[in-house]
């Protein structure tokens, strides 16, 4: 396994884009620290973010990781390149050769996934931390270890993501149609969805419901769902709404059901990309 990992991140490292991409993305990280700058003073409003509390233990699991999740996009486009350069120097075809079988390939790419999506996850922890030790009104530990499961979640969603990623890339080969049918498929999940339901389907609360369940199980849309938005949960938009009399009874929490449908994906994905492997003629 460390032979089959050693291999991959090699070809990684060696690739100028790759390296930059995956060097962007984790100084890109960093830029959360960001949000504690922004401030607004106009007249008699003035609003600070970081005052709002976006940096209070535990909040700040949340907040960072729903963030944390939008940049996956550039290590996609490193997973989906890592497909496509196999195809195109012909690495693919002198690994096989050299002796490695195809599931050992298939292998190499998945670790490779889960160390991307575990170093990922251990760089959000530390910037998270040492931005709440620094801005948090709470520094208790037991507060400060409270609702980590949101790491975990953002583990998964990136396992999820980079695995249905590597299946694009084995099976169309190109990462410029591969990362162009990743957009497609996002459009098609969220615009289809919308015309299903509020365009063909009969206004019952059970239609929107078996919609909305199907929806719900979708590749992309299941690993939104494993981090909802965290803006309505801080103060100031809690105060707004209970101004203007709108209760917020939404559940921010990690489902297991939520995650049991994204390893599901991961796991199908990664089964594809074996069998495609499998029977291509390489």
């Amino acid at each position: 396994m460390k032979r089959l990992l050693s291999i991959e991140l090699q070809k990684i490292w060696k690739n100028r884009a790759s390296k930059v991409l995956t060097i962007t993305y984790f100084v890109l990280l960093t830029f959360i620290a960001l949000f504690a700058a922004i401030k607004f003073d106009i007249g008699p409003f003035k609003f600070h973010l970081a005052e709002e509390g976006i940096f209070n233990f535990p909040y700040i699991w949340h907040f960072n990781t729903y963030f944390a999740a939008w940049l996956k996009i550039f290590l996609a486009v490193v997973i989906v390149s890592m497909m496509a350069n196999e195809y195109s120097y012909g690495t693919l075809k002198q690994n096989l050769i050299d002796g490695m079988s195809k599931k050992e390939f298939v292998l190499s790419k998945f670790i490779t996934v889960v160390v991307f999506a575990g170093i990922s996850t251990l760089f959000v922890f530390v910037v998270s931390l040492i931005l709440g030790l620094q801005f948090s009104s709470f520094d208790e530990f037991s507060i400060i270890m409270s609702d980590l499961e949101y790491l975990a979640a953002y583990f998964i969603k990136l396992v999820g993501f980079f695995s249905f990623c590597l299946f694009l890339g084995i099976l169309i080969k190109r990462s410029a149609f591969a990362i162009g049918f990743l957009f497609l498929w996002f459009i098609i999940e969220n615009v289809g969805f919308a015309i299903i339901k509020f365009g063909i389907m009969k206004k019952s609360d059970s239609d929107y419901t078996f919609v909305d369940m199907i929806h719900n199980h979708l590749p992309l849309e299941s690993m939104s769902n494993l981090i909802k938005e965290p803006f309505t949960r801080l103060k100031i938009v809690k105060s707004i709404g209970s101004q203007v009399g709108i209760e917020n009874i939404k559940d921010y929490s990690v489902h297991p059901t939520d995650v049991a449908i994204v390893l599901a994906w991961t796991a199908i994905f990664i089964f594809l990309s074996y069998k495609i492997i499998q029977k291509r003629d390489l």
